[in-house]
């Protein structure tokens, strides 16, 4: 059986998110005690659907110096050499290995490389719908989480609080709005 008939609107093809309405956010546990948000505000990300949605494949590459947590200061510690390290390091990037279905939908299987170090990610995919925008074109909605651990990728900084645990949580919460536009 082809999935592809299971997804309605199904289209193939060469699909690039759209900045103004696509996200790329994370949050982390700070203090131990409530979870900062921030997001990227540059970013490419090429999604390629495929005859069968199985052998579609995704691509991005993410500029870590637009990082954005409304606090600059904080944006300037996630940028030095504590955590990101931007100057060494200016991108993060995703390429898929495979896709798969799931129990509860699609997951992308994949290599990021942050920080000098690669590691396998799988994304929990959702895929929101395919269909004609007002301009002419044709959009398709994805949604993705992950979880990650900054230490998984050398970024260990682990300052201790006096209470007890780290101001800076490990586990990163990764969730994706993609908006994308087809292309070809």
């Amino acid at each position: 059986m082809n999935s592809a008939l299971a997804i309605p609107g199904y289209l193939t093809g060469t699909w690039t998110a759209e900045l103004d309405n696509s996200e790329v956010a994370f949050t982390v546990r700070h203090l131990m005690i409530s979870k900062v948000r921030g997001r990227f505000t540059k970013f490419d990300v090429t999604i390629v659907t495929g005859e069968d949605p199985l052998s579609s494949s995704v691509t991005a590459s993410i500029d870590l110096a637009s990082i954005e947590t409304g606090n600059e200061r904080r944006n300037a510690h996630l940028r030095s050499a504590d955590y990101f390290e931007v100057e060494k390091y200016p991108t993060m990037t995703y390429r898929s290995t495979g896709v798969r279905q799931a129990d509860e939908g699609w997951v992308v299987d994949g290599d990021l490389t942050l920080h000098g170090v690669t590691r396998y990610v799988p994304l929990a995919i959702e895929l929101n719908g395919f269909g004609p925008d007002p301009f002419g074109g044709v959009r398709a909605g994805f949604s993705a989480t992950a979880q990650v651990s900054r230490g998984d990728f050398g970024i260990d900084l682990a300052t201790p609080m006096d209470t007890g645990g780290v101001a800076v949580g490990d586990r990163i919460a990764i969730s994706l709005e993609i908006q994308a536009v087809l292309r070809n």
